[in-house]
């Protein structure tokens, strides 16, 4: 790979460090055929989700919980998709490969915050379901507005508090190999590799943290599930179960677009030792664009409240 315009291949000998971001290892010469599918993708996933929260909020018949966390995922998404993509979009079009490592830091902050805030917005709507089809009579006086706000606010703070010693971690760290990360944004593991001191440390809390998040959020919402089914399956007529697992349809696609990425990405990241690194990094780009733009697809598509109030919003300005 062709080292970028001024770069010396050695770390500046004071001030904070510079960093340069590669794109894609091996792939150079397509970044500008890649932008194409990366820059509709982002398109799609911010005019969705803005199109989802305006939906939502104009529409006082949808202020409902399964809505409010529907909201917050959107909301979640967009955050994740201009974290990323401008930057990558930056790098493939006008080759902007220099990024500060407080830049850098707060990239990978926001990044990593997010998805974990993610994560727990679909555990949250995996507790909506349970409590809709487990505790129908029940589902208002549980899940009120006050609820609703603290779920988001203690999903915000996890990610916070499990994210906060992380650009600290990372600035301690002497960074005397190559600045040149290979990768389109900046993430944990990509800046552990270029650290020329002992990162036990950091390896072993990325550890934790996948398995405070990943590990513990899918085990709870597998145990929702569990009992959804249970419940589905006690219902007297086949109308009615079909009716009732209808409404999981597409929080299912949610966890399985979102999680399936992550556990692959994870797997050959510590195990795929000889799978090519522009596999890895598209695969990591996939589970962040892919779940914001296919989110409000699927439930615009499988929510009949949020499908009909969009047709009504078209009809109503193509007349």
């Amino acid at each position: 790979m062709e080292a970028p315009r001024g770069y010396n291949g050695s770390a500046p000998s004071s001030g904070p460090a510079v960093f340069f971001l590669s794109g894609i290892p091996g792939l150079e010469n397509f970044h500008l055929w890649i932008s194409i599918p990366f820059c509709s993708v982002f398109t799609i996933a911010l005019l969705g989700n803005l199109l989802l929260l305006y939906v939502i909020k104009t529409d006082a018949s949808l202020h409902k919980p399964m809505f409010f966390f529907l909201c917050m995922l959107a909301s979640i998404d967009l955050v994740l998709s201009l974290t990323t993509m401008p930057k990558t979009l930056s790098i493939f079009w006008f080759r902007a490969r220099e990024i500060s490592l407080t830049g850098c830091l707060v990239q990978m902050f926001f990044l990593h915050t997010f998805s974990i805030m993610e994560s727990a917005m679909l555990l949250a709507m995996a507790f909506d379901r349970y409590i809709a089809i487990c505790h129908p009579l029940r589902y208002t006086t549980i899940l009120t507005r006050s609820l609703i706000v603290k779920v988001g606010l203690v999903a915000l703070a996890r990610a916070v508090f499990l994210m906060s010693p992380l650009p600290f971690l990372l600035r301690r760290l002497p960074y005397c190999h190559s600045h040149v990360i290979a990768h389109c944004f900046c993430e944990h593991m990509a800046l552990v590799r270029l650290a020329c001191s002992n990162t036990r440390f950091n390896n072993i809390y990325g550890i934790i943290v996948v398995f405070l998040v990943v590990v513990l959020d899918l085990t709870f919402i597998g145990l929702s599930y569990a009992k959804i089914i249970r419940a589905v399956l006690s219902l007297a007529s086949k109308d009615e179960q079909l009716k009732a697992f209808g409404t999981c349809i597409s929080h299912l696609c949610a966890i399985l677009i979102f999680y399936a990425p992550v556990i692959l990405s994870s797997i050959i990241h510590r195990f795929g030792h000889h799978v090519a690194p522009h596999i890895h990094i598209l695969l990591t780009n996939f589970y962040l664009l892919f779940p914001p733009m296919m989110n409000p697809i699927i439930y615009g598509v499988k929510t009949k409240q949020i499908r009909e109030r969009v047709f009504h919003l078209f009809h109503r300005k193509s007349f």
